[in-house]
């Protein structure tokens, strides 16, 4: 019986240490300079040799300032703060590696979909068809009155507008130039048949967009689509729309039933349950001994910032957690911000969170699972993970940078390759044909992509 292949990719943000806060000061970390090319060079490669799929690169808009009601926390600490932008260092990994892909975040809150479609079409074509889009609806309010807003656009229209913005790019990337529209004939001097050039006249309650598409068709047309979705509108979207998950979580159960919930919604949305793919995100603590990868563990966490971790909880969850007595426990309330960073802690069938407890664990990758021990150790989870909660591949965080990743791929992907779990080389071409097998280069025939449509031709 062939085994289930995992996929795997690195998440960064272009932040001195965004994910382990408070680890920018750690010996090995080098995060204080990610505003260097050879710091997004190096780890491009360093992924590539790992054969990762992609570079998963998380943004923020806005700075940490629920807690206390300013930004003060954030910037003492380095709270996702200095934050620069994820997509500009795309071509210069692009330029040293071949099969990498790269998944910038974006908000659909704050970006247009005309321009955001010409950007990231640009990329597909730049990276040779390697670039996916994690698509978000942001969650911190500096972010919106920084961008035009009095306040943060309520969950369910944040998400409204997402669906029209995705509708609309769909049309772009798939539906204004036809695949025979490019002609490069210099002896009629025509560079392309404007007959196969289509406007898409979109008007919608939150755009008007005519088209056409500024860009010729890209390798992909349609970028790999990542999303993460904790409450039931955010499943309902990630289900609807993309074609790989990311998520958090502290346990297997919680994993398995998070993966079974997201299938589900795929089926409901006409599309087949191993559509989209599910990567829950880890943090793996390696050493040769698990008394050593404990020790190793315990020393990390005295490195985390109490006071920023705090704050990023406090962003994340969208309360002032200022307020709260550090022994206080977590109350389960619904959040415009993140849900399922609320969730992970006041809806834990397994323990009851106090604050502190919850930001020590938080400072550390974001407070996701740790996968602590040996090489052989931390396979195993992963191989438990995969079969048992049918997880299709990981986010690996980092605690420092980027030493966690050479670590993870000098020590615990040989140990997966030898268990036959995962590749030796890459399969694709693309990024989506490295995800989702060979031949698979553009989106699937089923997804809401495919069914945006066109109303008028170019005229």
């Amino acid at each position: 019986m062939t085994k289930k292949q995992i996929h795997l990719n690195g998440f960064i943000q272009n932040s001195p240490s965004p994910h382990s806060t408070g680890l920018w000061k750690h010996e090995l970390d080098k995060g204080t300079h990610h505003n260097r090319l050879d710091y997004w060079t190096d780890a491009a490669k360093t992924l590539e040799r790992g054969k990762f799929d992609a570079m998963f690169i998380a943004d923020v808009l806005g700075a940490y300032s629920v807690y206390g009601g300013n930004h003060d926390a954030a910037a003492k600490h380095a709270v996702q703060l200095p934050a620069h932008d994820p997509t500009l260092v795309i071509p210069a990994m692009a330029a040293v590696t071949e099969h990498l892909g790269f998944a910038p975040t974006v908000s659909t809150t704050y970006a247009q979909p005309y321009s955001l479609a010409r950007q990231l079409s640009t990329l597909d074509h730049l990276t040779d068809g390697r670039v996916a889009w994690n698509v978000v609806t942001s969650y911190l309010e500096s972010e919106a009155v920084n961008l035009g807003l009095t306040e943060r656009l309520p969950k369910e229209m944040r998400y409204n507008r997402a669906d029209e913005f995705l509708e609309v790019v769909y049309k772009l990337w798939e539906e204004s130039w036809d695949d025979e529209a490019l002609l490069y004939d210099r002896e009629k001097d025509a560079f392309a048949d404007p007959d196969k050039v289509h406007l898409i006249n979109h008007e919608g309650e939150f755009f008007n967009v005519p088209g056409p598409h500024l860009v010729e068709p890209s390798p992909q047309r349609t970028p790999v689509l990542f999303q993460a979705g904790g409450s039931p509108r955010g499943r309902d979207f990630a289900a609807k729309h993309a074609e790989a998950v990311f998520t958090k979580g502290h346990s297997l159960d919680a994993i398995a039933a998070y993966v079974q919930d997201i299938r589900q919604r795929a089926e409901a949305s006409g599309r087949n349950r191993d559509d989209v793919k599910v990567f829950p995100m880890v943090l793996p603590i390696v050493a040769s001994t698990e008394a050593k990868a404990q020790k190793k563990l315990e020393a990390l966490q005295e490195s985390v910032s109490y006071e920023g971790t705090a704050s990023l909880l406090s962003g994340h969850t969208g309360i002032d957690f200022s307020q709260y007595d550090p022994d206080q426990y977590i109350e389960d309330i619904d959040t415009e911000a993140v849900q399922g960073n609320l969730d992970m802690y006041t809806k834990d069938q397994d323990k009851k969170w106090t604050l502190r407890e919850a930001v020590k664990n938080h400072g550390l990758g974001n407070g996701t699972v740790k996968f602590v021990g040996t090489p052989e150790q931390i396979a195993d989870k992963i191989e438990e993970w995969t079969t048992i909660g049918d997880a299709d591949g990981f986010n690996i965080a980092q605690s420092y940078s980027p030493g966690t990743f050479e670590e993870f791929v000098d020590e615990v992907v040989p140990e997966l390759q030898k268990r036959g779990i995962y590749r030796t080389e890459y399969e694709g071409e693309t990024l989506r044909e490295n995800m989702f097998g060979k031949g698979q280069k553009y989106i699937a025939e089923n997804h809401p992509a495919k069914r945006a449509g066109v109303t008028n031709e170019w005229n």
